[in-house]
């Protein structure tokens, strides 16, 4: 057993098993090298089977003195494990040597949300007049209604557009599809998109299903996205960093605000498990906690 030809085989077990983005497999492949190359920079000449407990602690005391983030080692731990679980079930070692490997504490970390008017003078900052100006504001316009993950924006396609239902269909994580409501809000600016920009296009035969494009008819990236918001943003001279998932963020918790109820919630956002939508639950009391904090003079 060769750690390439392992590696190779995991990479598989995530895609086509376990149902994982492009994006997951690359993190949980590019931790696993630093195991390999710890190993290697150590000098120890180890196959997957020799790997101990004893030389996964001396990688991560190696890890910890480099002074990385207990929320990345964390993550480092957890695509070790996962993958000697991989070479568990396809009974290639009898051990898992990550079995009492400990992971780092680490706190749960509150997103940055905005306000409802923040988001609506986000959305009326975009210039109409510009080329791609109806188009970026279809685009914050549904990824605050639907709080969508960047992935799903950028695979959005025309045929799962259902606007007289209401309903948009997303194939979210390990490509399972969800029905998302959409608002008429959004439903008019992407109908303004597609006859006022998307229709003068040339666009490229691979992507004539994708809703958002790019200037040159083809989809757009996750970093365009990204780059999108930070210029928009930039203008305003918030003071958050605001990104395309303060937008899902900012959506879940206007919901549960609201009183939505937390199962619809998370079938909405396409969470596998509740425990994840229930961090919107506790944003208003870390508010006022911080609030305190910040402003009695008895604290």
């Amino acid at each position: 057993m060769n750690w390439e030809s392992e590696i190779s085989a995991f990479r598989n077990y995530l895609k086509l098993e376990k149902g994982l983005s492009d994006n997951s497999i690359h993190a949980y492949i590019t931790d696993l090298y630093k195991l390999v190359q710890f190993l290697k920079d150590k000098g120890y000449s180890l196959e997957p089977e020799k790997v101990t407990l004893s030389h996964l602690k001396e990688m991560m005391e190696w890890i910890n003195s480099r002074g990385i983030s207990p929320r990345t080692q964390a993550r480092i731990i957890s695509g070790i494990k996962s993958f000697y679980k991989f070479l568990l079930i396809e009974e290639k070692v009898e051990k898992d040597p990550t079995a009492l490997l400990e992971a780092p504490k680490v706190g749960r970390k509150l997103p940055e949300i905005l306000s409802v008017e923040e988001i609506d003078t986000i959305i009326n900052t975009v210039d109409t007049k510009k080329p791609e100006g109806q188009r970026n504001k279809a685009i914050l316009e549904t990824l605050y209604s639907c709080g969508l993950r960047v992935s799903e924006l950028i695979d959005l396609r025309i045929s799962n557009l259902f606007f007289e239902s209401g309903f948009i269909k997303i194939e979210g994580k390990g490509s399972k599809e969800r029905l998302v409501p959409i608002s008429t809000k959004a439903i008019k600016e992407i109908n303004l998109y597609l006859s006022e920009y998307r229709r003068n296009l040339k666009i490229h035969p691979e992507h004539e299903d994708i809703l958002f494009l790019n200037r040159r008819g083809k989809r757009l990236s996750r970093v365009m996205i990204f780059t999108i918001i930070k210029n928009i943003t930039r203008k305003l001279n918030l003071e958050k960093n605001i990104s395309p998932h303060t937008f899902r963020h900012s959506f879940a918790t206007h919901l549960i605000d609201g009183g939505a109820n937390l199962r619809a919630v998370q079938e909405m956002l396409g969470h596998e498990s509740i425990i994840t939508t229930e961090i919107y639950t506790h944003l208003d009391k870390e508010y006022l906690k911080n609030t305190i904090i910040q402003y009695h003079p008895r604290t």
